[in-house]
């Protein structure tokens, strides 16, 4: 979702129990948006499964999350009953998505990056069309949400509630294990194949998808990302034997914002997709097996900083902010291996016109991005790890006040974020990666 989220005080969707099947008499209303009435959804629903004389029996609506939690959007919970032209009743679950509100500064910061319209866009435009390539060669596996509706009028989307169907979200504090990572590679890998054969069959329709965390339109984000790494520094200058690491990372401190566009920039002979660009823990759904526990299928959600360029904007994103600390420090290759080997295949059966790089040229061409995870191992994954959520808000990790500085402080004295920044940034120096001159 959006940098809000990053904050990691709170999470995108709440766990929710399962919902009740139990008639309701009447409908319920609680803190929705004006225009989101009985009769709106009614008409939406109409249009969705085709049937004009479908009717709503009762609606409830509440909040999926409180005010001021979420500024990529507001969410909204709603369940409905309703009767289909053929006398059947069913009980549907949905959220519904809104434009942000209420804190002006947020909405201010946020508007360069245009990440509601361009969700919408994603949704409607460009996600059926990727389902749609994956049915060509008798792919069926689900990857995104279903979209019931995109409202471009009230700036609305109205999705599936995952949750109904027994999807969750995974603990963004222990991070994800092997094998609930490589169902989310899995899927990555069928996203990113098909939004490049996409942009090939529509002659670079994907292309304009220029708006990621680094751009070269606005450095609204500046002050999150440079100062997270102000306060990485400070962190790792009061370690003996660090004192040199520090030393690099303050003299990078002027060019962060250059290195990390130079990330986004489209790189002349390199294969490029249309990348989630906000891929981790909070942006994927997990159902789990009831009786054992193990993850069985994952949907990703939250399309609002997707950006045209390198595979590596999502790969670096997701393997330096979501995994367990083994598969963090020891496993990114392998897991890069089985990704491509997924990629690779479902180009070939798209008939992918452009040449398909080998395993070894594509490591090649990943390590030309590698700063991006260094930048999200050192910048971001101590910001989804934080558990000091006194101040963790928007503001505080988007100015440069006193409150702000204590707040990107704190987010460094999580031991596991310390053992990654130990473990982690002798291999960043030895590649050259905290250079100013790389």
């Amino acid at each position: 979702m959006s940098v809000s989220d990053l904050i990691g005080a709170l999470d995108a969707i709440p766990k929710l129990t399962a919902p009740s099947s139990a008639t309701e008499p009447s409908s319920v209303f609680l803190d929705a948006p004006e225009w989101l009435t009985e009769e709106y959804l009614q008409d939406a629903l109409r249009k969705y499964y085709k049937d004009q004389r479908l009717r709503i029996n009762w609606v409830k609506v509440n909040p999926a999350l409180g005010k001021g939690e979420n500024y990529g959007g507001v969410l909204t919970r709603v369940k409905a009953q309703f009767t289909s032209s053929d006398g059947t009743s069913q009980l549907g679950h949905y959220i519904v998505k809104s434009t942000f509100e209420g804190n002006e500064f947020a909405q201010n910061t946020m508007e360069p990056y245009d990440i509601f319209n361009r969700e919408m866009t994603i949704y409607e435009q460009v996600l059926p069309k990727q389902k749609s390539l994956l049915r060509e060669i008798g792919d069926a596996e689900q990857i995104f949400a279903e979209t019931m509706a995109v409202d471009l009028d009230n700036s609305a989307l109205i999705f599936e509630d995952l949750n109904a169907r027994g999807f969750v979200m995974p603990d963004r504090l222990v991070g994800l294990d092997l094998k609930l990572a490589r169902i989310v590679l899995r899927k990555l890998a069928k996203m990113h194949a098909t939004s490049a054969v996409l942009n090939e069959r529509e002659e670079h329709s994907l292309e304009g998808y220029d708006r990621g965390f680094f751009n070269r339109y606005t450095e609204n984000y500046a002050p999150a990302f440079i100062g997270m790494f102000e306060a990485a520094t400070r962190r790792v200058a009061q370690w003996p034997g660090y004192e040199k690491y520090a030393e690099k990372m303050e003299a990078l401190v002027p060019i962060y914002m250059e290195l990390g566009k130079r990330i986004f920039d489209i790189t002349p002979g390199q294969i490029n997709v249309l990348a989630h660009g906000d891929l981790w823990t909070n942006n994927v759904l997990v159902k789990y097996d009831k009786e054992t526990g193990e993850p069985e299928d994952v949907i990703i959600i939250d399309f609002q900083y997707t950006a045209w360029g390198s595979p590596a904007l999502d790969l670096f994103y997701f393997l330096n902010t979501s995994l367990e600390f083994d598969l963090h420090q020891n496993h990114q290759e392998q897991l890069i291996a089985y990704y491509f080997d997924i990629f690779s295949n479902t180009l070939r059966k798209l008939q992918y016109q452009a040449p398909v790089p080998s395993l070894h040229q594509f490591h090649q061409q990943l390590h030309t991005k590698k700063f991006y995870a260094a930048h999200t191992s050192i910048s971001v994954f101590p910001i989804q790890r934080n558990v000091e959520t006194a101040d963790a808000d928007f503001n505080a990790l988007m100015e440069n006040n006193q409150r702000a500085i204590n707040f990107k402080n704190a987010c460094y004295t999580n031991p596991i974020s310390q053992r990654i920044l130990r473990e982690l940034l002798p291999g960043f120096v030895a590649e050259g990666l905290l250079d100013v001159d790389q």
